[in-house]
């Protein structure tokens, strides 16, 4: 099942979204399925006459999984972690599929990295890996994008991390996905620079929100970005960055200087 969060006429909707690439529709729901569940209306939209926003706006938290693909850490010269570590980007760094990135004026070096998003459903703390899987809503697409001149100078990655924009998701929240084994790619320009599997990732899905779960109260809304393979480069204005993870979908966005 597929979540979206979409506009019409500058009225907010959530849908389910229905149908093969190039042809979905989505079905307005009623509320708010994170707490009242899915519910279709009648009325429906083609994909191509809505907006499609960032399908979740983390009323909390979203917390990034640093250095989980060994390829990655190789070739920014950093060692593999022994145990899952974290960063934070504040639910301002959120936008959606179709905004544009600002590039902020202090960095002249800022990244994209193509990730899985992991959507949390309920509150969760201290969770046991075999049940990981009730606390999950859903998976998206992330660009965990980074300004790697900040990063490589400043003491913490606050502002090399969490800039405005800085965390583009969408295009929609799928809730039904086997993660073992998915495909991400990330194409600038329409030039492939990364193409990886979470097969390949340090810690899996559910170690990493175990992990999580157990050093931070994880409440529904939540996003945990899981890492990216290796293939980071540089934006410029004007670049295109489409992301696609296996199961769900693409995310694109246009960069432009802020």
């Amino acid at each position: 099942m597929r979540i979206a969060r979409f506009t019409v006429d500058d009225n907010l909707h959530f849908g389910l979204v229905e149908g093969e690439p190039g042809s979905e529709t989505l079905t307005v729901l009623t509320g708010d399925p994170f707490y009242t569940g899915v519910n279709p209306t009648d009325k429906k939209y083609d994909l191509a006459d809505v907006r499609l926003l960032a399908p979740i706006i983390p009323r909390s938290k979203v917390i990034g999984a640093a250095r989980n693909w060994r390829d990655h850490a190789s070739e920014l010269g950093n060692q593999t972690p022994t145990s899952p570590q974290f960063f934070f980007k504040p639910n301002t760094s959120v936008i959606g599929p179709g905004d544009p990135i600002a590039l902020p004026d202090w960095s002249s070096d800022v990244s994209y990295e193509g990730e899985l998003a992991v959507v949390i459903g309920r509150i969760a703390k201290s969770v046991p890996l075999e049940r990981v899987p009730e606390v999950i809503y859903g998976y998206t697409v992330a660009n965990d994008l980074t300004a790697r001149d900040a990063q490589n100078t400043d003491v913490q990655w606050a502002r090399a991390k969490g800039f405005d924009g800085s965390c583009p998701i969408g295009p929609w929240i799928e809730t039904d996905l086997d993660t073992d084994d998915l495909a991400i790619q990330t194409w600038v320009d329409g030039d492939l620079k990364q193409d990886g599997t979470t097969a390949d990732m340090v810690f899996s899905v559910a170690e990493l929100v175990a992990a999580a779960s157990e050093y931070f109260t994880l409440l529904p809304g939540d996003v945990i970005l899981t890492g990216t393979p290796a293939g980071v480069g540089r934006l410029t204005a004007g670049n295109q960055v489409e992301i696609e993870v296996e199961g769900i979908g693409s995310l694109i966005n246009t960069v432009r200087a802020d």
